[in-house]
């Protein structure tokens, strides 16, 4: 029969485990730490080192990105180095942290705080009836998305010039006066985000840039990080999703192609959007709840979405009715901050399908343009 170890033996031998694990953890405790202070430090979009070659191209790339961006305090130019005068088309590599003033474009007023109040989840509605049927909900939704809110008596399909006779989508905004939309056209001071996915038609951007106002044109596909097409229309090779990358993914890849709005408008210096575009094929639902639950929505003027009806929408989950419920709720937490729809558009070009069935004379696809009433 073997001889036991003495128990000092034994408890040294498990003394030394615990001490392993415990350094173990303080060391991926520290890493993490460091990780994160250096993301920090460098704007989560990373400031560049004016002490090597890269530096200097950064620094010089900071200039031709965004209107009005500067290199910080303490960031110098290569020597003799000056703007070069705007080209037709220019390829930008780095994307400026942090926010210009609130008063910049009028985004705040006095005294307002500009910090969003997150939520975890949305307020779902009432169910349409005690049955909690498909055919109820179904008919609530449909009659939602196709009964505007207020109206609007200068409606423009697709930016101040319009194709006529042109088959395009249109992408209704609204230019009352009374939505200062029309009067931040006019005065070169609007701002347009387009949200697409692939070889999107373009001509709404186009139409807008050419009427001055600063358009950023977010697409995956696009080959170059960001590329400044004209003088006011911007592409960028980012995907907009309803999170950002897990941490342990983010500090492997601090520029990452794929970011909530909310971390873009900071990692840009926008306070405000005027319109927001947005054609995602079928992630449009989880982004909305995304700008509702962080409270984006304060700083865009105008809505215009296409919305899918096909099938229930990425990580949408729950039988038929209960994903139509869902839908009528995210509609209907923006019209609590006062988002009126002022559009609908039913695309007929489209299959005919509501999840996947031939009911209620419904189109797979959607076009809704909103309002934000606050806006000033």
């Amino acid at each position: 029969m073997p001889k036991e170890k003495p128990l000092w033996r034994r408890c040294a031998f498990r003394l030394c485990l615990l001490s392993a694990a415990l350094l173990f953890c303080l060391q991926l405790t520290l890493e993490l730490r460091r990780s994160w202070s250096s993301r920090d430090s460098e704007g989560q979009a990373g400031r560049p080192s004016t002490s090597s070659p890269q530096g200097w191209a950064d620094a010089t790339a900071l200039q031709l990105l965004l209107p009005g961006v500067h290199p910080p305090p303490g960031m110098h130019l290569p020597p003799g180095h000056s703007r070069s005068p705007a080209a037709s088309r220019r390829q930008v590599t780095y994307v400026r942290s942090g926010r210009r003033g609130e008063a910049e474009l009028g985004c705040c007023p006095p005294g307002e705080s500009s910090h969003r109040k997150l939520r975890w989840h949305i307020d779902l509605q009432p169910w349409a009836s005690p049955s909690q049927s498909l055919n109820e909900e179904a008919m609530r939704f449909l009659k939602y998305i196709s009964t505007t809110q207020i109206s609007c008596n200068h409606l423009v399909p697709g930016g101040l010039i319009s194709d006529s006779g042109s088959t395009k989508k249109p992408w209704p905004i609204c230019l009352d006066d009374k939505f200062s939309l029309a009067h931040q056209i006019q005065n070169k001071r609007c701002r347009l985000y387009s949200l697409g996915l692939g070889n999107e038609d373009t001509h709404f951007e186009l139409n807008m840039a050419s009427d001055g106002c600063e358009v950023h044109r977010f697409d995956p596909s696009i080959k170059s990080a960001h590329v400044q097409e004209s003088q006011h229309l911007w592409f960028h090779r980012l995907s907009i999703d309803w999170r950002d990358p897990h941490p342990a993914i983010a500090v492997q890849k601090l520029h990452s192609n794929t970011k909530k709005l909310g971390t873009i408008l900071n990692e840009f210096g926008h306070n405000k959007i005027d319109v927001l575009k947005a054609d995602l094929e079928s992630a449009e639902w989880k982004i909305l709840e995304n700008l509702i639950l962080e409270g984006v929505l304060e700083q865009i003027g105008q809505l215009v979405f296409e919305i899918h009806l096909h099938w229930p929408g990425f990580e949408i989950s729950g039988n038929d009715s209960t994903v139509v419920r869902f839908w009528y709720s995210l509609l209907k937490e923006l019209e609590l901050k006062d988002f009126k729809l002022f559009h609908t558009y039913k695309d007929l070009s489209k299959p005919q399908l509501f999840l996947k069935k031939e009911l209620f004379n419904a189109s797979s696809c959607y076009i809704l343009s909103w309002v934000n009433m606050r806006w000033k």
